[in-house]
């Protein structure tokens, strides 16, 4: 019964403790995951697109006017993480 956890005398207040206590980990180790600094990271559409809070659509419209650039491999398409952070502009 490793993974077992007793609620015997657990006050709500110590539960609530104990919850946010695991998400924090769990979130610390979901972040340590994430590939932030890699400009040259591949992103597919479906993430460039979520990535630029933006529709697929709009992407391919963007890719199309050459807004953006877009790299192929076969019949997929991808898109560099740094490139489109760098499409970027400031607007004030």
């Amino acid at each position: 019964m490793e993974n077992a956890i007793l609620l015997h005398n657990l006050t709500p207040s110590d539960l609530e403790e104990l919850i946010r206590k695991v998400v924090a980990e769990q979130l610390e180790e979901f972040r340590k995951n994430i590939p932030i600094d890699n400009p040259d990271e591949l992103l597919t559409r479906a993430e460039a697109s979520s990535l630029l809070k933006i529709n697929i659509t709009t992407l391919y419209n963007w890719t199309k006017k050459g807004q953006i650039i877009a790299y192929g491999i076969g019949n997929r398409v991808y898109y560099k993480r740094g490139e489109l952070m760098g499409r970027l502009i400031r607007i004030n």
